[in-house]
């Protein structure tokens, strides 16, 4: 048995993603375990569909475990990601790869970047000195890269999945970790791409289709495509971050920039950017539009919008999430969180009440989630009430014969 750990958020599990699974199996793995974003997500929004329809899609699609990545390292920058996904796989103690999309599908140079990127000479003044310049902190850093080590490993740090790559590889390092990198070269359309490439969509293509009333069904696998129809015909489906705008906009106005300062990521003063760009915007993209500079992405702006709003603070995601959140599994899955049980060095999540036997940290992690939720269900076309998240058990998806 060689098991592959997978770092998704299937938002929604499209044919990229089956792509991705079948290369990643045909390389050697057995078995698959995800770690995936929960009801909201690394752009800085809402997902698409509740978490459960996505394991859903996802064992039947041909994963065989789901566990989740909890909320303050889902909707952070890449390399906090990268560090609570990478941490959370590893710490199942029983993985023997991690296998991610990557644009150029070189391993061997992923890790060269990964190497420049934590170097002791691209951290002292040359990078430094371009932040100062007026630079985003990613923009600095590629130029640096390809000023110390050249332009071949700082075209990685231009596109999105080789970015995440990088941050992968480097959380491997941090964590002295065993589990082996494959890189599995994408195909089709690019990140945020609208144009369907080689029968291949972006997930941001496919959202817009669904939403605005466009045919979708060839750019997903089956299962997927009749998980999604059925969560629309339920109207639990699509969450659309517009249905929040009152409420985030209220939020923001009411906070003092020392208030939306404790968020992550928030330096340099863009607390009051956004403090008095909330008392301006009319709608979420002026409030994001009107913050944004040079050195803040669009991304990020939202970002820390969302985690102020969903009050998540700075300390939050600091460490390591604080246990294994198990959100579905299948015949073979089943088998695996037998193994885990034996080899995890967190503590396993089943059911809410399992939160109870552990420190304040996880029980203050799982308030962020549920409280999340809570919110998350105004975003849906049928609103739906407080407490699913205390309710949730885990998916279990029997495998046909």
């Amino acid at each position: 048995m060689k098991t592959a750990g997978i770092v998704a958020e299937y938002n929604p599990f499209h044919l990229g993603h089956a792509y991705h699974l079948e290369q990643t199996k045909s390389f050697g793995a057995t078995h698959t375990v995800a770690v995936m974003s929960g009801n909201f997500v690394q752009r800085g929004e809402p997902a698409f569909a509740l978490k459960q329809s996505r394991v859903k899609a996802a064992l039947a699609c041909g994963v065989d475990l789901v566990i989740e990545l909890p909320l303050p390292w889902a909707c952070s920058g890449a390399e906090t990601f990268a560090k609570g996904a990478v941490g959370l796989l590893n710490a199942l103690g029983f993985l023997d790869c991690l296998s991610f999309g990557s644009e150029s599908g070189d391993v061997e140079l992923l890790q060269k970047a990964a190497r420049a990127v934590d170097s002791e000479e691209l951290n002292g003044s040359v990078i430094k000195d371009y932040i100062d310049s007026g630079m985003t902190f990613a923009a600095a850093r590629e130029t640096a890269v390809a000023e110390l080590y050249g332009d071949e490993l700082s075209q990685l740090l231009k596109t999105p999945n080789d970015i995440l790559a990088v941050e992968y590889i480097r959380a491997l390092d941090t964590l002295g970790s065993g589990l082996v990198p494959l890189a599995v070269k994408r195909r089709g359309a690019g990140h945020n791409e609208e144009k369907v490439c080689g029968g291949f969509a972006s997930a941001s293509r496919i959202r817009e289709s669904i939403v605005v009333g466009n045919a979708y069904e060839t750019l997903l696998p089956p299962a997927s495509y009749n998980s999604i129809q059925s969560e629309l015909e339920e109207k639990r489906a699509p969450a659309i971050y517009e249905r929040l705008e009152t409420a985030v906009l209220y939020s923001m106005r009411s906070k003092s920039p020392e208030e939306i300062a404790d968020a992550p990521d928030v330096s340099e003063g863009i607390e009051n950017r956004i403090a008095k760009a909330a008392k301006e915007a009319l709608t979420l993209e002026e409030l994001f539009s009107k913050t944004k500079t040079k050195r803040y992405t669009h991304v990020r702006i939202r970002r820390i919008v969302l985690c102020s709003f969903l009050g998540i603070k700075k300390e939050d995601n600091e460490g390591m999430p604080p246990y294994i959140r198990v959100l579905g599994f299948g015949t073979e899955g089943k088998k695996l969180l037998r193994k885990a049980r034996k080899s995890a060095s967190l503590p396993i999540i089943m059911k809410s009440s399992d939160i109870l036997k552990l420190d304040e940290n996880a029980k203050h992690i799982f308030d962020l989630e549920c409280r999340s939720t809570d919110i998350y269900a105004l975003a849906l076309p049928r609103v739906l009430p407080c407490g699913l998240e205390r309710k949730l058990t885990p998916v279990i998806f029997e495998n046909e014969e």
